[in-house]
């Protein structure tokens, strides 16, 4: 996992020959997938579906064959784009709802009248603003769109639509 986050195609072909080699193909599936959403993540999204593919068809193919999509995920993920901001994101949403924050939501989210609330569908762009955090953390942002082409990509279409 270490060589793949750090890019080294050659390190990460060598490590996943070790697990085949030592017959634990289940962990060198499980190891590929969580790769390829921590690692590589919002940076090609695409990734975890395509690890998750080829992970699949090695379990149906078995060993030896098995080495194969192996190593063609292995070497899709060394040498993809990385991000971890999916992950970083998250881990601090579930700190502040293990430190009790985020107890009382606004009013337009509250069933079943959802009094005030503003369909998304009915504004330009799709977009209206309007208070969705619980009240005590307006304003906390979780998610920083990574310096890679895709999620600058979806950072310009969110300010575009803001407009």
């Amino acid at each position: 996992q270490k060589s793949i986050r750090g890019s080294d195609v050659d390190a990460a072909l060598h490590y996943l020959a070790r697990l085949l080699n030592a017959g634990d193909l289940a962990s060198a599936c499980r190891r590929l997938m969580v790769c390829a959403a921590e690692d590589v993540g919002l940076a090609y999204p695409q990734a975890s579906q395509m690890a998750y593919a080829l992970c699949e068809t090695a379990k149906q193919l078995g060993m030896p064959e098995a080495r194969i999509p192996l190593s063609n995920c292995a070497i899709m993920l060394a040498t993809a784009p990385k991000s971890n901001s999916a992950e970083a994101s998250i881990d601090m949403a579930l700190s502040d709802i293990r430190g009790g924050k985020g107890t009382t939501f606004p009013v337009h989210l509250q069933a079943p009248l959802f009094k005030g609330y503003k369909y998304p569908h009915d504004y330009p762009n799709h977009y209206v603003k309007q208070q969705y955090l619980p009240d005590d953390l307006v304003g906390r942002q979780y998610y920083k769109f990574g310096e890679n082409k895709n999620e600058q990509a979806a950072k310009a279409y969110w300010e575009n639509i803001k407009k």
